[in-house]
């Protein structure tokens, strides 16, 4: 598959820089779960690899990590990052139709006008991440101590 960065290092960098201005003025730890959610979604093993990493070295805690995929079945979860993965679930899935008012309106109703803005970009920036790291079948570095555990 192509090596999107080495065949097209200036949009490669344009999304980069895309990435860092999507994320700016938003909470680091909403966009992280953001980030991971939606790839979860996508089926990324990629971008969940480097941002659960990301998200651990930044301190996020593991029970958090491991129960994201059910939020809705945790008290684990603030009522900002649910409004935030709602929207990223609603936005990520467009087949099932538009983003529903009422996800909509819980996100707005929890997020100033710049931070919604800045959420909407971030679920919009992982999903193009998602699908180009899906697309050429990107995959994360493996090492024998990543193996599976029986």
């Amino acid at each position: 598959r192509v090596n999107l960065p080495m065949t097209t290092p200036d949009v490669h960098r344009a999304m980069l820089a895309f990435s860092r201005a999507a994320e700016d003025s938003l909470d680091p730890v909403i966009a992280a779960l953001v980030k991971i959610r939606a790839s979860q979604l996508n089926g990324c093993a990629f971008c969940l690899d480097l941002h659960t990493k990301e998200a651990r070295a930044a301190g996020e805690r593991e029970p958090r990590l491991d129960a994201l995929a059910a939020w809705r079945a945790t008290p684990l979860f603030t009522d900002r990052e649910q409004a935030a993965l709602a929207l990223t679930e609603a936005v990520t899935f467009l087949t099932d139709g538009h983003v529903p008012d009422d996800v909509y309106d819980v996100a707005a109703q929890r997020f100033d006008e710049i931070e919604l803005a800045h959420l909407l970009w971030t679920i919009a920036m992982i999903n193009v991440w998602n699908r180009m790291a899906v697309a050429t079948r990107l995959r994360p570095a493996a090492s024998v101590d990543d193996g599976p555990r029986r």
